[in-house]
């Protein structure tokens, strides 16, 4: 094939011309977009059918009866609570219709399906495309031969049913995992249009960072359909901005059909900023596909320059050893499973980096959105991603689709900087040596500049037949009758992680369902952010252990340990408020930064404390001393209690406070940072003025159908205080252009006075969304949210 042919070929004509003009543009500075490939969200006009029938797959089949909806989707309709997996037990059908933008002709073109929960069969104009097994990760199907001019018509079966992919297939079905699964076509869906010949995937591997001899080792795929008879570059430049800081470029021969792999070299300059929790830089890393001088394909990467390296004696990162602090996060959310848009994922990044002050987060137990690693990459959140599975080792089939599982949960984020392990082996599973020497082998193929682990728990405290490279243990050893953690010795001569701590099962008694509800008991609420202070001061005291990612952010459905099918653990509930146990991660931050009092109790002397909080509570604070007043008299003068918890950026300080409460005193507490008062918060005993409040995550939404945010309605004292154990009903009434996803009528006493709904825009309408709850006693509040347009997808837009 000619140069010029093949130039055509690829549609590119006048652009790519103008392209190769602009790349002997002034050096040192990058040109505009170049031939980048283009991509159309599909996640709007679609329409729910409702239970499978074969015929919905035909272009002609009427589907005017089903139901308009937008992406992400579930199947069921939840509440927060008493989740029936027979809602989304079977298969489902989904249709939508769609045409080319102009600048997808003469290009090949892909469909791409983010993620399907759980088994996905698409039909493109009635003709089956090879169907996709497991609900987590991304899978593309070419499309180019299948489609029509005009209407094309997506259908898509999607099969929710139990089945033999991971972490599914056990004998007894849903009982046997800790999380529910409701089905769904749970993530976006794209189409992409590529040139001929396109660079299919770039492994850009930062190496030697903190050396002279820094550089980024750069493989490529390319995926060939038309082979050309001319010669192929490849070039690549590190891009800060619209400066190039580094280029290098090789000669590539593309001599069959399919892919070839290619690999360079990228030499890195002085002055590189370095990717770190707390300045978490990013640069583009574009990879430029040339046939005889002709630019055919640009590949955009965002990546991030670290070194990060587990080691006997920790975590180090760029050279500095960092203690690792976090939680473990499900992706589960009320209402819609794992069907949220991606604010509300990057909403969860938030929390933990911002609110709980963690630098690290354990997705457990299976490879969560693009959204919320985006977010961990952009605020510096360190992340241990694991492959979808939890207990069960399935039969030899089984065994492949997680090897699969491995592959492509690496594929897809090993350019991401905040992922700093690999979890390859099924959680907490029984040893199954030849099955995890082919994960970790499949892992160190793919990637081998980051460790393989897999977290286990009990007597899997050994290196028997172990093949990763970091021990990663969870532990909830909690000996003697007071059940306050005590963590095992970290096993010898090999970097040791805590992957889980203290959870429902850590607690006094034996018992293994301490459950921290909101609306529990008081004092059994008040000990779970002791517990995770406990083994984070256990875990700093040892350099030994390179951190604990305790159990966990949020709580989570689940049919295992739960209280009408939501699971306790979480230091925040399942609407992402905090609790009680919160209160000393919100406490962990530098006082110059931000300055923080955090009571480890109620302020309430009602039926369930007449007596008020107690005697030796908590209050966690990062200010030097914390002054308590009751009533506005001088009760106290704190200082952090460093004698029982050395090791912690800021321990609790501990006050009694059993009084009589019948005269309503006020509660004021005043930290102070040396002399200077820093803080002061205020609480309220008396219901009297109590009152209703409505807090919106987001001023603005996009009217896309699918974009939405989280409506936070509680009950607070006069001083915005949570009001303990608030009961009563509240309605929802909702105006402008959305829709509530939540429960209406809310029960605020189920869930101790917090509760939250989500709002959602419509498709292609703009303008302020007015929410109002109504309580059948405290009144009214209401919130407004604005609904920008959205842009009409005419043309697809360039995939950056």
């Amino acid at each position: 094939m000619t140069r010029r042919h093949f130039v055509e070929t690829c549609a590119l004509g006048a652009m790519t011309l103008a392209g190769a003009r602009v790349l002997r543009g002034a050096a040192g500075v990058a040109p505009g977009p170049g031939p980048a490939h283009y991509r159309l969200r599909l996640d709007d006009g679609w329409r729910f059918g409702g239970r499978f029938d074969p015929a919905a797959v035909a272009p002609s089949f009427n589907d005017s009866r089903f139901e308009p909806i937008a992406l992400p989707h579930c199947v069921a309709r939840l509440s927060w609570q008493r989740w029936d997996p027979g809602t989304w037990d079977g298969v489902w059908i989904y249709r939508r219709r769609f045409r080319l933008p102009p600048n997808f002709a003469g290009r090949r073109v892909f469909l791409r399906f983010d993620a399907v929960m759980t088994v996905a069969t698409p039909y493109l104009n009635g003709r089956a495309l090879p169907a996709h097994e497991g609900g987590y990760l991304p899978f593309r199907r070419e499309i180019t031969d299948a489609l029509v001019d005009g209407d094309n018509v997506l259908a898509v079966a999607v099969d929710a049913r139990w089945s033999n992919v991971p972490p599914e297939g056990a004998a007894d079905g849903r009982r046997t995992i800790d999380f529910y699964e409701p089905g769904g076509m749970v993530r976006s869906v794209w189409l992409e249009a590529v040139p001929p010949a396109y660079v299919r995937e770039v492994f850009a591997k930062p190496v030697e960072v903190l050396t002279p001899g820094r550089r980024i080792d750069v493989s490529c795929e390319i995926d060939a359909h038309t082979v050309p008879e001319s010669a192929a570059e490849l070039a690549v430049e590190l891009r800060d901005g619209d400066r190039i800081l580094a280029r290098a470029a090789q000669k590539v021969h593309v001599g069959k059909a399919g892919e070839t792999a290619a690999a360079l070299t990228l030499p890195l300059p002085a002055g590189i900023v370095l990717w770190d929790v707390e300045h978490p830089h990013r640069y583009d890393l574009v990879t430029r596909l040339s046939v005889d001088g002709l630019p055919v394909h640009d590949h955009v990467t965002r990546i991030g320059l670290r070194d990060a390296q587990f080691r006997r004696d920790g975590f180090y990162l760029n050279g500095r050893r960092l203690q690792l602090f976090g939680l473990n996060r499900h992706e589960l959310f009320p209402y819609a499973g794992f069907a949220m848009p991606p604010r509300a994922m990057r909403r969860d990044a938030e929390i933990l980096r911002r609110e709980l002050n963690c630098n690290a987060v354990r997705c457990s137990h299976y490879p969560q959105s693009d959204a919320f690693l985006d977010a961990c990459d952009e605020l510096g959140l360190l992340v241990w991603e694991e492959m979808p599975a939890w207990h069960y080792i399935g039969d030899a089939a089984w065994q492949d689709r997680a090897v699969r599982d491995v592959e492509a949960m690496i594929r897809r984020d090993r350019n991401r900087p905040s992922v700093v392990i690999w979890g390859v082996r099924v959680n907490e599973s029984k040893n199954n040596p030849e099955l995890y020497r082919r994960t970790t082998a499949a892992g160190r193929a793919l990637d081998d500049s980051r460790p393989m682990s897999g977290a286990m728990n009990g007597p899997m405290h050994s290196r028997r037949d172990w093949d990763e490279d970091v021990f990663a243990y969870n532990d909830y050893h909690h000996p003697g009758p007071a059940g306050s953690p005590e963590l095992r010795a970290p096993i010898p001569d090999v970097p040791y992680l805590i992957t889980e701590a203290v959870g429902q099962i850590v607690g006094p008694g034996p018992a293994v369902n301490h459950m921290y509800r909101r609306s529990a008991d008081a004092a059994v609420q008040m000990r779970q952010a002791l517990y995770h202070a406990d083994v984070h001061d256990q875990a700093a005291a040892n350099p030994r252990y390179a951190g604990v990612l305790a159990w966990c952010a949020f709580e989570y459905g689940s049919p295992m340990n739960s209280h009408d099918g939501v699971k306790n653990p979480g230091v925040c509930d399942t609407f992402r408020e905090p609790k009680l146990g919160a209160s000393f991660y919100r406490a962990q931050v530098d006082p110059a930064r931000r300055p923080v009092i955090e009571p480890n109790f109620y302020w309430d002397f009602g039926p369930r404390t007449p007596r008020g909080p107690g005697t030796g509570v908590a209050i966690f604070s990062n200010c030097s001393r914390v002054e308590v007043f009751v009533g506005g008299q001088r009760h106290a003068v704190l200082h952090p209690d460093r004698r029982r918890y050395p090791h912690l950026l800021a321990p609790p300080a501990f006050v009694d406070l059993e009084l009589d409460g019948a005269a309503h005193p006020e509660l004021r507490l005043d930290g102070y940072l040396g002399d200077r008062l820093a803080l002061s918060r205020s609480f309220s005993a008396d219901p009297r003025h109590d009152r209703l409040e409505l807090q919106a995550d987001d001023a603005e939404i996009a009217g896309d159908g699918s974009d939405g945010t989280r409506v936070v309605c509680k009950v607070i004292d006069r001083f915005g205080a949570v009001r303990a154990f608030a009961g009563g009903l509240v309605r929802f009434e909702l105006s402008g252009p959305g829709e509530l996803v939540g429960d209406n009528l809310f029960a605020l006493g189920e869930a101790g006075g917090v509760g939250a709904v989500w709002v959602r825009s419509l498709a292609g309408q703009a303008g302020t969304i007015t929410l109002r709850a109504v309580h059948d006693s405290l009144g009214a509040a209401a919130v407004p949210i604005a609904v920008r347009a959205a842009a009409a997808a005419r043309d697809g837009e360039p995939a950056r």
